[in-house]
């Protein structure tokens, strides 16, 4: 059997059987999943009704004992020392115990007066004292609970008990008993009377013991839904033997910490019983603190599921039967054509006639066609490459000036150019810029050639001769079917609105588009090309991406003055920004300069040279504070990338990058250094002219600037003006003359340029606090 039938009849068999199995087993996992649901709803709810008949029984009892523990005959009898001879009183107190209501069977009742140390039971009335069960009902009146329920267990010890929680002391006729593992008989009602207040001293007691049987009667047996069992407030199965405790032990664990740590009141865990799976249903009941287990063998819960589980596998064998049959008969019926085409490939190969295919059917056809197609293929190939470059060249020559009208309709006919024509147009494209772009300069060829065959593609062959670039440029010559202006210019801006659009969304980039104005001769070509490049100059003044026609233009040209004097005061303005080292500044007044040289009813077409001008003027900063002009152009190279740039944006941020930026942090750097210079040299006349007539004006001079200047270097440097770093230098020496020579006073302020004295002793006392005659007395005392 050949490759591909096999290939495809198994695909037709996985096709078919994933589903099948897919849903198969979804089938079975939701029939198990919902049997196992519906089977513990049911358990829980027969455990609630369990719960419910026990607490049914506890509770008619725990009324019929209150009524009981409240009636007038017992409150009478609390306060009466009965004897054997109040036969008729213990009488009506033996009836009240045997008339308790409850549906289980009451074995036995104490009334306990522990004040008057008597107890009736069902049968007689005894002194408590001869009870062998007193120090049971002595523990019972020790527990906090007014009212609770005691079951007996093997403990030695009572369980912590809670009002209305479960107290489980042994009595000692029952020690030997719980020793043996035997489940407790009975479960006592323990009541003090009165009730209220909580004591731990009661005047008496009301103790009734019912039958464990009865209540153990009400839980499920052994069955399908499962096993139950009931645990005390103390994790303990008081009703169970011991072969159940033994087996129940850990789940009992399990439910206890469930209970105890989580606080869970309900729920249901998995577990293992004697190695088998089990789901266990516990409910704690909030009357008495007991907790109602159930225990159900998993197994007995999924045994129908089994059934379900064959039934579905059935099913799907079945269905994939099914499938198997369906796609071998599709499969051979649809491999019919692929046959025929083999068969029909093999006669055509001689060689595979007599070897065979080498590899499966339809390899081995794609082999064979694609060996047919190749040399076809590479012929068609090499045609319209040749083809395309000599249309290329042919158009190269059109716009060059090399074809007459003869030779046109020669070639015309020849490469399929467009003939049924009523008008022409010449599109030149240009990128305006690639700043902030992906692209890099050395990318723009690749780019015009990108947008060249993107032109192609998007003008019908018949409207257009074959796109070319020219320099720097895409150019587009198109065919009208129209002579009229209006309607030629029309279709010519649509298709540079197309191209330019589409040229933004795949290749994200900004383009301007020129258009000539409208042609009917082809010997016109040369200068309609020369008009759509003169259109595109207008982008200095118009701003990047635009489509432009000559006749906008041209008007706008014969009116551009080359009038200079309105931009002197932004020159000077932008001069004296730099001069102070203000870059935001001279941005901004750069940025009106532009406005102003570049607008379109201005100085449009000698923007060139008024920003050569500009850059020499701003360059004759450099020269003025003796820098060198090179390190912040390199010569001609500057100036020819100037002349290169063609849209406001690339000049502006030619200028601020490559001029503004570089002048300011050099002239910046020069000014730091001067002004420490020009500080440490006026600190230094002073120093040495203290004495004489020395002041910021004679500084100025001295230095050859401006005072204003130095007063304004000097506070900066020295962080005091110049007058006061004088006056303080003067004192500081009148006050080394008075500790080391022996000079007047007056002698002293002469000395230091004070016609005053009294200026001097003013200025003395307010820089040191005192007067010039007190500071030489003081050291005058300070030697003797």
């Amino acid at each position: 059997m050949n490759k591909y039938l096999l290939r495809l009849l198994g695909f037709s068999l996985l096709l078919g059987a994933l589903p099948t199995i897919a849903i198969g087993l979804a089938s079975y996992y939701a029939a198990t999943q919902d049997i196992e649901q519906k089977v513990n709803e049911g358990n829980m709810q027969l455990l609630l009704q369990t719960q419910m008949r026990v607490e049914q029984t506890l509770k008619s009892l725990e009324m019929s004992a209150t009524q009981l523990a409240n009636s007038t005959l017992v409150q009478s009898a609390m306060n009466s020392s009965l004897t054997g001879e109040d036969f008729i009183q213990v009488r009506e107190l033996t009836a009240g115990l045997t008339n308790l209501q409850t549906t289980a069977v009451v074995k036995q009742a104490y009334l306990i007066n522990f004040d008057k140390d008597w107890v009736v039971t069902l049968g007689a009335m005894k002194p408590l004292g001869g009870m062998e069960n007193k120090q049971e009902f002595l523990a019972y009146a020790s527990q906090p609970a007014s009212m609770f329920w005691s079951t007996r267990h093997l403990a030695g010890t009572p369980a912590p008990a809670e009002e209305e929680s479960s107290l489980d002391i042994p009595a000692p006729a029952v020690q030997q008993e719980q020793a043996a593992g035997i489940p407790a008989d009975t479960v006592s009602l323990v009541e003090k009377i009165p009730l209220l207040p909580k004591t731990n001293t009661p005047k008496g007691m009301l103790v009734v013991q019912l039958s464990a049987a009865d209540i153990r009667s009400a839980l499920t047996a052994n069955d399908r839904l499962g096993s139950q069992y009931i645990l005390d407030a103390s994790g303990q199965s008081f009703l169970s033997t011991p072969e159940q405790k033994a087996a129940y032990g850990d789940i009992d664990r399990t439910v206890n910490g469930l209970v105890t740590q989580s606080g869970s009141k309900e729920g249901i865990v998995n577990a293992e019983l004697n190695g088998n799976p089990v789901a266990v249903l516990y409910r704690t009941s909030g009357y008495n603190g007991w907790t109602y287990v159930s225990v159900v063998s998993i197994a007995e819960m999924t045994k129908d599921t089994k059934k379900i589980g064959l039934y579905t596998a059935a099913a799907c064998a079945l269905i994939f039967l099914v499938v198997l049959l369906i796609g071998y008969f599709g499969s051979r019926r649809m491999y019919s054509p692929i046959r025929k085409l083999l068969e029909f490939t093999q006669q055509m190969d001689v060689d595979s006639a007599r070897t065979g295919p080498k590899s499966d059917e339809l390899a081995y056809i794609k082999e064979s066609i694609e060996s047919l197609a190749v040399s076809r293929t590479r012929l068609e190939e090499q045609m319209q490459g040749q083809s395309g470059h000599l249309k290329e060249f042919f158009v190269l020559k059109l716009f060059t000036g090399q074809i007459t009208d003869d030779d046109f309709r020669y070639r015309s006919r020849l490469y399929g150019f467009p003939a049924e024509w009523k008008g022409l147009g010449v599109l030149t494209l240009q990128i305006d810029h690639l700043q902030e772009t992906r692209y890099q300069e050395q990318d723009r060829e690749l780019l015009l050639f990108a947008i060249n065959n993107m032109v192609g593609e998007l003008l019908p062959a018949e409207s257009r001769f074959s796109p070319i670039l020219l320099g720097s440029s895409q150019v587009t010559m198109l065919a009208l079917p129209t002579a009229e202006p209006g309607e030629a210019r029309e279709r010519m801006y649509e298709a540079a609105e197309l191209i330019r659009g589409k040229v933004e969304q795949y290749l994200q980039l900004k383009v301007s588009i020129g258009i000539s104005r409208p042609f009917s001769r082809l010997s016109e070509t040369v200068k309609a090309y020369g008009e759509s490049t003169a259109a595109l100059k207008s982008r200095i003044s118009l701003g990047p991406d635009i489509i432009v026609h000559y006749e906008d233009t041209e008007n706008n040209d014969k009116a551009e003055s080359a009038v200079y004097s309105h931009l002197k005061v932004m020159e000077d303005q932008l001069i004296q920004a730099l001069k102070e080292a203000k870059l935001d500044k001279a941005v901004d007044l750069f940025h009106q300069y532009l406005a102003s040289v570049l607008n379109k009813d201005g100085l449009t077409n000698e923007h060139p040279i008024l920003l050569i001008q500009l850059m020499s003027r701003i360059l004759q900063i450099v020269q003025d504070e003796g820098m060198a002009v090179r390190k912040i152009v390199d010569g001609e190279a500057a100036v020819e990338r100037l002349l290169k740039l063609q849209t406001r944006e690339e000049i502006a941020l030619w200028f601020q990058s490559r001029l503004f930026a570089p002048i300011v942090k050099l002239l910046s750097e020069k000014a730091e250094t001067q002004y420490i210079n020009i500080a440490d040299r006026i600190v230094k006349m002073i120093h040495d002219q203290y004495d004489g007539e020395i002041s910021l004006e004679s500084c100025a001079a001295a230095l050859n600037f401006h005072p204003v200047y130095l007063s304004r270097v000097f506070k900066k440097e020295m962080g005091v003006s110049f007058s006061d770093y004088l006056s303080e230098y003067r004192m500081n020496k009148a006050k080394e003359m008075l500790e080391t020579t022996t000079m007047k006073i007056s002698e002293i302020g002469e000395k230091l340029q004070y016609k005053n004295i009294s200026a001097f002793i003013r200025t003395f006392r307010k820089t040191f606090g005192t007067t010039p005659g007190q500071y030489r007395e003081q050291l005058e005392q300070n030697r003797e």
